[in-house]
């Protein structure tokens, strides 16, 4: 058996088994990749976000235990990002082979797309509890650095952006009217 992984980064979060929760969960996975250093409108981003959104919205709809959560594991590690979501339910295991849906149906293609887009996929018992983890992973190139955080300015910054920005008010409000629009600035 190969040798997990040592994670670069990891993420891991505990979300309510309803429609909200697995809309923050695919939230917060865009926004991890995106300070990961895959902004939001990359293909890497899109792809894993949608991946989370199937892999969360069928733990709420197939994996939901009245109180209840399901877990999102998502880990960078030598170039492959790896989404874990775990539920509670241990008899409702997804097929190895997701089949295609009639065409006419308005549900049952979640995890086809999962196995589309993502480059490996499945689905393993739970550890140490009932339940099971669904998983998918997507090889992933680094595009740019990942986001260094702000640093929140000074005080002494703060009070010489307050004046620059009252000298630059004064200083508009000085200048004559723009008479091509009606006297009124854009």
């Amino acid at each position: 058996m190969p040798q997990p992984l040592a994670p670069e980064r990891e993420f891991t979060m505990c979300f309510t088994s309803t429609p909200r929760g697995a809309r923050l969960a695919r939230r917060l996975v865009s926004h991890r990749m995106n300070d990961w250093g895959h902004p939001y409108a990359t293909p890497v981003n899109e792809t894993l976000t949608l991946i989370a959104a199937e892999l969360t919205a069928n733990a709420v709809r197939h994996g939901h235990v009245p109180g209840r959560d399901f877990h999102l594991h998502l880990t960078l590690a030598e170039g492959v990002v790896r989404i874990e979501v775990t539920d509670s339910r241990a008899e409702k295991r997804p097929p190895a082979d997701p089949a295609a849906t009639d065409p006419l149906s308005e549900s049952g293609r979640g995890l086809l797309l999962v196995a589309t887009l993502a480059d490996d996929w499945g689905a393993t018992p739970r550890r140490a509890a009932p339940g099971k983890t669904v998983w998918a992973e997507l090889r992933v190139r680094q595009q740019c650095h990942p986001r260094t955080h702000r640093v929140a300015p000074k005080p002494a910054d703060v009070e010489l952006l307050l004046a620059t920005a009252s000298l630059l008010r004064d200083d508009l409000g000085s200048r004559p009217q723009d008479t091509r629009h009606g006297g009124h600035r854009r």
